[in-house]
């Protein structure tokens, strides 16, 4: 009897046995690659057929003495209930097979051990075999009774997690064993059948738990003295308790003897079988070949390793029992199953499926018959598997004359597909809950084909051609489900009843299908215009959304008063002659729902007046009427009458649509069968009807579809998949929000690309596995204190540029997360989608299988080299001919030829060369690099791959047992490892700089990690990798160092001293940046493409492997290298990664229990990363905890009160550095304090930044504490580019707070120490951000030609650092110089550039400045347009209250008092007002940035207007202000914005006409409004502070723009002068 659930886990009792033998879920011992092919054979087979002579092709009957152990497991049965039936949760169901092979691989090796042959594995059930004569029966039942004892005594007991015990009975049988090998040339199969075959099943089932029972002619045969027994029943079986060892008596000796009985016992101390090292066998060979699945020969052929065989996958099982009479014999038993099994396999080959085993029983045989393996998957497989059951049933009852009783159960389920048992002895299996039902089915069923509720369900077959039966009790089966027989196919009686099964719902869009339509709305014109028939037939596969968009068609029609007739088909119509005619025409005579008994009399109706009476009784077997047969149509015979139906209904239609135009439409039509396909062909040219169908494209059409194809009144129109956008939309409408993170997004494009029923499906199983969180978006943005409760903020922090579907106003609209805890990467598919990609998998040759299942464990994108890590035995040659073929037909595509993902940009991929070693290598060093550096340049493509078929990589994933999934994961960690740091170009090292030196004494005292080997590739990195991964190798590096030495000494003989030289030296520098005379410092970045295709991916595999130490280790380097690559989203999804590995915070330090041990850097580290990220957010409050949480774990306490920065400012001034260039510390301790250092530094520049946005004089102490603690940090550092970094901060904050002279000194010391920046990319990074604040600095000073000049550079130098956040802030800069410079083409350029860098991202705050700078341009740009106002008005009412945008005050100010002065254009005075009075509430705190100065003149202007021009008493909350209270705010902005003396002239202007409105002296509403255009040409700067400079028009790097022009200056000048001369007649009027 089968049974095949097994659950549980063990944890104790017996011996656990040599793990190398475990075979079943993929553990890493495996057997060697170098066995040859027959012993791979052998050791799936017995030694009876490994050593078997050659016989007859006929069944014949081969006998022998032996004895028979059979080995019974219980326990399994009752553990199946306790784990669900359908298995659903591939944890439950992998734990079985690991349980079920870990347990019977010890009971195999001790029996091989013993010299018995294992003869089959059969559920739960072992079955051995000694063979011997006659004469040496007894000697060998002692032989088997000692190795009986020791199993019950070492495995007899296994406890499991679940608390029930494994336990084991064993029966023993001897005397005569008969064996008979049936089955053909192709494929045989083994029988061992008798007496004592039935005998040793019945000791078995008279045996208990950790019993051992001998039969009773196996006690008669044996030495009954030895024994200690207890009489069961007489003549049939007896209990054995022990065995009686006398002191004459040596095991030992009897064992030496028993083996000499043995001819093939093992020789070797290194196999447990002889056949495993037989001599190549051709002959051999082919007759083994005969006893193994097809599909498994094919993968043992292909050389793939024992372990890569087993799968987790859903199969059809069919059962087929047959017993026979007992007067039949042996012999011509035999031959009825010989009959039965080629009848067997020949049917079930057909539909799809194989015949695994057959086995023996009491009353007859069993064969187990599986749809579904591994290349053998259908879609249909269901259907296959009940129609081949009924067709074996009907033979097995017709041609089996011996059959007593024929049973068949068909189930269909997930099971585990592969090999079960120990190294030298295994077989191919199906073990699941599933294979346990279908055998209960048998026996409760007798003499039935039944079949199991999902495969009912799943067959899609007419409800008619089944039987539901009675529910039965099952044993061990508490919840068997509904059960059902399966009659056959029957021809179906009814008509009419196959309408649209979808229905256009009112509330659901119809997404990026307008082309589609507009193939349909083409076809109405036509047909109206040209009175001809119109076909438009859509192609698409499946979940591409034809039968939505039909019910569209359907929808649209019916509005426009068109009769449609709408039909969908199945599979089975197409064998039905003319049924889908037929169907329509009972739909177009509204007989198709009406009661049988109506039916006749309201065809009648329908035909009066369109078909002669006589004629209706043609319509009888059509329609199932009954109209009396007419004298004419009786003389017709069935052409005759075929045709005159034809004509009938060609009369009807015609006559039909000349009243109502009429549409047809048609579902499924590849199904349609070929009578009405040329039906249909003729009606379209005969009648003025609209055809709307669907086909699937890989459909095979007969002669009359291909004619309708082909007609010229025909259109097939391919339905595309949805682009990205859409499927996004399409996402958040099925999960009722508004916006979903990243990670969502880029789970969804990958599993979906394009197919809306992959989307639809995956959005209700994540909503039906309740891992999503939806959060309010009206509800207010506020700051929180915890880091734990921040993702809400930070999806109404990112663009959700998807709008609601609804627009009612009084909807809620959502924002939706992914639960903390939760990993997209392992959410296992719905089971629907899984069976999909299996399908598409299982058309793939086993090469290709085996390689899309390891492409699946790297990840989406993949490296060839990576792929090639993981594939044993596989060349470069044979990899690139697999991987061709398998682009070819689009499963895998090159990066470079992917579709854009707008969640994440495809970049250019990196190139890694790497190859493995020798194995004999890799087992010499344990602790060595499993990399060396190898260049190959036969590849013409980019060596990254990635899926291009939808799910494919998912459910290639899931077929891997956990075991060997585990085992993947850690090789592709071990390659991946040693490519974990910065690019090349960047000099290596790491993200988090140092991080690896911080902690490696902490990970190698734990020894925790498996893999994780922390080797010094910071600054050099000579070991790992090629092209953009590898610096030069050590010779290149000498002459290149010797190069740039010489380039060095110029440099540093002669150090910058003035702003002059360091300018000069830029230009020189950047004039020599070409693809001939390229530097190490320009070569641009690829940081990008090791997150992408190392670091993240590595994170993936510590998680799945779970090394979460490692896992933490490179989620922080994760997120360094996005916030390095400002993409803060990501840094905060690797974070909240990482806190879920650490656990929930407790509420007291020294209560706090982490889950990962972590060295104090590292969370050091942790938190600074988490604080930079909370920065970016605008939660202020936290970010400022972080960061002094840092500061503190890093040995550097920041105060807290006002006295405390006294005395630490007193320290810090009066601080000498200790450079650790001087320190006589080794490397190690160097770098480690090096590590501290920057961590320290990036803290306090973080402390400064926080403490900068607030307006008061406590929060300015702290901001300059914490700057003349960065820069005393920086000194110590002694890095030439950190100092520069520092030194540009400072120079920032400086003037920021109106610190003219520190601002300047600052800025002047960084220009000093930047002549060795020029030799690193992080020097480089350094100039860039000096070159950015000369240009801030000559736009804050008023010399704006020099400021353009500078920005172009600067950006220059951007272009090649690929830092989006500082190019964009240089864009503000270089558009801020260029609007006041009155070059508004050049402003319109800026922004263009500055929107292809933001667009896609999602940095609110750089939007936020570019819609201010849009503003400013539609305000003062002479009608230029970047962006509509409308749009902008949009972006400020999202977000005006995120915590980006209410913490940035300098940026808001200028937001609101542009909005203000726009409206004010309209008389808009409430919306004036509104706007206005959040600026007043903005200005107190607010800085002398930029920004401040910029926004606080927008106010001033504001203020103004509302003085002068606003109509009194329109203002409801704004009290009115007398021109004595407004000027108080021009003192305060003199006092204030003293570093920005660029508005100083204009805010001058606005403070005179102020003062004169105050003698009643009004100036024009145009010169108010439009202040730059009348005034601002005017303004100057006395001295120092203007020095224009006119050759910025030469400057290389404005070629970056497409072109900068000032045609409109001198007409600009003439109307100036015009509005100067109206300002002064003003003037003299109101005096």
């Amino acid at each position: 009897m089968l049974i095949g659930c097994y659950s549980g886990d063990l944890v104790s009792g017996g011996s656990a046995g040599n793990p190398a033998a475990v075979m079943a879920t993929g553990d890493r011992v495996r057997a060697p690659l170098l066995w040859p092919v027959e012993a791979r054979l052998a050791a799936l087979l017995p030694d009876l057929l490994v050593f078997r002579k050659p016989r007859a092709p006929e069944p014949e009957l081969a006998t022998a003495q032996g004895v028979l152990l059979g080995v019974h497991v219980t326990g399994f049965t009752a553990l199946m209930d306790r784990f669900s039936l359908t298995c659903k949760s591939e944890d439950d169901l992998d734990k079985l097979a690991h349980i079920f092979s870990y347990y019977i691989s010890d009971i195999i090796e001790h029996v091989l051990c013993f010299g018995g042959d294992i003869l089959n594995i059969t559920g739960n059930v072992l079955l051995a075999l000694w063979t011997v004569e006659q004469n040496q029966l007894s000697d060998i039942i002692t032989l088997v009774a000692k190795c009986s004892l020791e199993i019950q005594e070492k495995f007899g007991v296994y406890h499991t997690r679940e608390g029930q015990d494994l336990q084991l009975k064993i029966g023993v049988s001897a005397g005569w064993i008969s064996q008979v090998i049936v089955g053909d040339e192709q494929r045989q199969y083994l029988l061992v059948i008798g007496r004592d075959v039935d005998d040793v099943q019945l000791a078995q089932r008279l045996a208990q738990a950790n019993e051992i029972v001998l039969s009773w002619n196996c006690w008669t045969l044996c030495e009954q003295y030895m024994f200690e027994v207890e009489i069961m029943k007489e003549d049939e079986a007896v209990k054995l308790r022990d065995m009686r060892i006398t002191d004459p008596f040596d095991f030992d000796e009897h064992f030496d003897k028993c083996l000499s009985y043995l001819p093939h016992y093992r020789t070797s101390a290194n196999t447990l079988r002889t056949a495993l090292e037989l001599d190549p066998d051709s002959a051999l060979e082919q007759t083994l070949r005969k006893h193994i699945m097809k599909n498994l020969l094919k993968k043992i052929d292909e050389g793939q390793p024992t372990e890569y065989i087993s799968e987790f996958r859903t199969v059809t099982m069919v059962l087929v029992s047959l017993e026979f009479h007992k007067t039949g014999w042996m012999l011509h038993l035999c031959h009825l199953i010989q009959e039965a099994a080629l009848y067997i396999s020949t049917v079930i080959e057909k539909g799809g499926g194989q015949l695994s085993q057959i086995f023996m029983f009491e009353k007859g045989c069993m064969f187990l018959c599986v749809f579904g393996l591994p290349g053998d998957k259908k879609p249909d497989e269901c259907a296959h598997a009940l129609e081949s059951s009924v067709s074996i049933f009907n033979f097995c009852w017709e041609n089996l004359t011996e059959t007593k009783l024929v049973s068949i159960g068909i189930t269909n389920g997930p099971v585990f597909c592969g090999v079960v048992g120990a190294v030298a002895r295994h077989e191919y299996t199906v073990i699941g809950p599933k294979v346990s039902l279908v055998a209960r089915m048998i026996t409760a069923y007798p003499g039935l084909v039944s079949c199991d509720e999902v495969t009912y369900l799943r067959s899609m077959l007419p409800a008619y051609n089944f039987k539901k039966l009675p529910e039965k009790m099952m044993k061990n089966i508490s919840n068997p489900g509904k059960t059902y027989e399966y009659l056959g196919h029957r021809r179906c009686i009814m008509f009419g009843k196959r309408h649209l099964i979808r229905v256009r719902s009112k509330n659901h869009p119809l997404f990026d299908r307008e082309k589609e339509l507009e193939a349909f709305q083409m076809a109405q014109q036509g047909c109206l215009h040209q009175k001809k028939g119109q076909a438009v037939l859509y192609e698409g596969g499946k979940g591409y959304g034809k039968s939505r968009l039909l019910a569209e068609i359907n929808l649209l029609a019916q509005k426009e008063e068109h009769r449609v007739l709408s039909l969908k088909l199945k599979e089975a119509d197409s064998k039905q002659y003319f049924y889908a005619i037929q169907t329509l025409m009972a739909i177009f005579f509204e007989i198709d729902t009406c009661p049988a008994f109506y039916r006749q009399e309201c065809l009648h109706k329908q035909l009066c007046g369109k078909v002669e009476e006589p004629l209706h009784c043609l319509f009888n077997d059509l329609f199932f009427v009954k109209f009396p047969l007419s004298f004419e149509v009786s003389h017709m015979d069935d052409m005759a009458r075929q045709k005159k139906i034809k004509e009938c209904f060609f009369q009807v239609l015609q006559e039909a649509v000349r009243e109502t135009p009429l549409i047809f439409l048609i579902d499924e039509a590849q199904h349609m069968d070929a009578a009405s396909w040329e039906f249909l062909g003729t009606l379209l040219s005969s009648a003025p009807i609209i055809m709307v169908m669907t086909l699937m494209p890989t459909s095979t059409l007969c002669g009359g579809a291909q004619h309708v194809l082909q007609s010229p009144q025909a259109m097939l129109k391919p339905i595309s998949k949805l682009a990205a956008n859409s499927l996004l939309k399409m996402a958040c409408w099925e999960l009722g929000a508004v916006s979903i993170p990243q990670e969502l997004q880029i789970y969804l494009l990958r599993r979906c690309l394009g197919n809306p029923l992959y989307c639809k499906a995956l959005c209700r199983d994540l909503l039906s596995k309740d891992i999503l969180l939806f959060h309010d978006l009206q509800k207010g943005e506020e700051e929180n204190s915890k880091w734990e409760t921040l993702s809400a903020n930070v999806m109404k922090s990112t663009m959700y540029g998807i709008p609601p579907v609804s627009s009612e106003e009084d909807q809620k609209l959502y924002v939706c997360t992914v639960k903390d805890e939760v990993n997209l990467d392992t959410v296992l598919l719905p089971p629907l989608l899984k069976e999909i990609a299996v399908n598409q998998l299982d058309q793939l040759s086993p090469e290709e299988q085996l390689l899309v299942k390891c492409a699946a464990v790297i990840g989406h994108s993949f490296h060839v080299d990576l792929l090639q890590h993981l594939l044993p035995g596989w060349d470069k040659h044979k990899l690139l001919q697999v991987l061709r073929a398998l682009v070819d037909i689009h499963v895998l595509r090159w990066c470079n030829e992917s579709q854009e993902l707008p969640a994440e940009p495809i970049s250019v991929p990196f190139s890694v060369e790497v190859i493995e070693k020798h194995k004999e290598e890799k087992k010499k060093s344990d602790a060595g690099s499993p990399l060396r550096q190898k260049e190959e340049l036969f590849l013409p493509q980019p060596e990254v791959l990635e899926f291009g078929v939808p799910l494919l990589r998912e459910a290639a994933w899931e077929l891997w047992p956990k075991a060997q999934q585990r085992a993947l994961h850690l090789e592709c960690a071990c390659f991946l490892r040693d490519l974990a740091c910065r690019c090349g170009s960047c000099q290596g090292g790491d993200f988090v700089p140092f991080h690896r030196f911080a902690i490696c004494s902490i990970k190698s005292s734990r020894g925790t990690s498996r893999f994780c080997s922390y080797k010094d590739t910071g600054s050099v990195l000579t070991q790992v990798i090629t092209d953009r991964l590898q610096l030069p190798s050590p010779q290149d590096s000498f002459q290149f160092q010797t190069k740039l030495s010489r380039s060095r000494e110029a440099f540093t003989s002669a150090p910058c001293r003035s702003e002059e030289e360091f300018l000069d030296r830029v230009s020189r520098t950047l004039a020599q940046a070409s693809p001939e005379n390229d530097l190490l410092t320009m070569k641009p970045c690829h940081c990008e493409e090791i997150l992408k295709f190392v670091l993240s991916p590595l994170a993936q595999h510590c998680l799945v492997i779970g090394e979460n130490t490692c896992a933490f280790y490179y989620l922080l380097e994760a997120a360094a290298a996005s916030l390095d690559l400002s993409d803060n989203y990501m840094a905060f999804f690797y974070l909240r990664k990482a806190s879920s590995l650490l656990g929930q915070p407790a509420a007291f330090s020294f209560l706090k229990k982490r889950k990962v041990k972590i060295c104090q850097f590292e969370e050091a580290t942790f938190c600074r990363l988490r604080s930079e990220v909370c920065f970016n957010m605008g939660q202020m409050t936290l970010a400022k905890k972080l960061a002094r949480q840092a500061l503190r774990l890093l040995k550097k306490n920041f105060p807290w009160t006002w006295f405390g920065v006294l005395f630490q400012t007193f320290l810090e001034k009066y601080w000498h550095p200790c450079s650790l260039s001087q320190s006589a510390d080794n490397p190690s301790e160097k770098k480690k304090k090096l590590a501290v250092l920057q961590q320290r530094v990036q803290c306090l520049s973080l402390l400064w930044q926080l403490y900068n946005l607030e307006a008061t004089a406590s929060s300015r102490r702290f901001a300059c504490l914490a700057t003349l603690m960065q820069k005393n940090s920086a000194k110590e550092f002694a890095n030439e580019a950190q100092v520069v970094s520092t030194y540009v901060a400072l120079s920032q904050f400086s003037q920021n707070v109106g610190d003219r002279e520190k601002w300047l000194h600052c800025e002047q010391m960084a220009i000093q120490k930047s002549s060795l920046c020029w030799f690193s990319r992080e020097g480089l990074l350094a100039t860039a951000q000096l070159m950015q604040t000369l240009a801030y600095t000559k736009l804050c000073l008023g010399h704006l030609d020099v400021s353009i000049k500078l920005g172009f550079q600067a950006h220059e130098m951007c272009g090649h650092l690929r830092k989006p956040a500082l190019e964009n802030l240089v864009l503000s800069v270089l558009f801020r110089s260029a609007f006041l410079k009155k070059k508004f083409d050049l402003c319109v350029h800026v922004l263009d550039s500055q929107w292809a860098l933001i667009s896609q991202g999602h940095d609110i705050l750089g939007l936020a400045c570019f819609y201010s700078a849009c503003l400013d341009l539609l305000l003062y740009g002479k009608g230029l347009l970047c962006r509509p106002f409308e749009e902008c008005l949009r972006f400020i009412q999202y977000y005006e209250h995120s915590c980006v945008l209410t913490s940035q005050s300098n940026v808001m100010l200028g937001v609101h008092s542009s909005l203000a002065m726009w409206f004010a254009q309209d008389s808009q005075w409430d919306l004036f007002e509104y706007h206005f009075s959040k600026a007043r509430q903005l200005v107190k705190r607010t800085n002398a940035s930029l920004f401040g100065s910029h926004g606080f003149v927008r106010f001033l202007e504001c203020h103004v207007l509302m003085l002068q021009k606003v109509p009194g008493g329109v203002f409801m909350h704004i009290p009115p202000e007398t021109p004595s209270q407004v000027l108080k705010y021009f003192k305060e902005f003199f006092s204030r914005c003293v570093t920005c003396p660029v508005y100083h002239r204009w805010v001058s202007e606005l403070k005179a006409s102020v003062m004169r409105y105050g003698k009643r002296e009004v100036l024009s509403l145009t010169n108010i409004i439009r202040p730059l255009d009348t005034c601002f040409t005017r303004i100057w700067i006395e001295g120092e502070f203007l020095e224009e400079n006119k050759s910025f028009d030469g400057n290389l790097a404005i070629q970056r723009f497409d072109r900068v022009t000032d045609v409109k200056e001198n007409r600009d000048e003439e109307e100036i002068q015009e509005c100067n001369i109206k300002t002064k007649k003003n003037h003299l009027k109101g005096s």
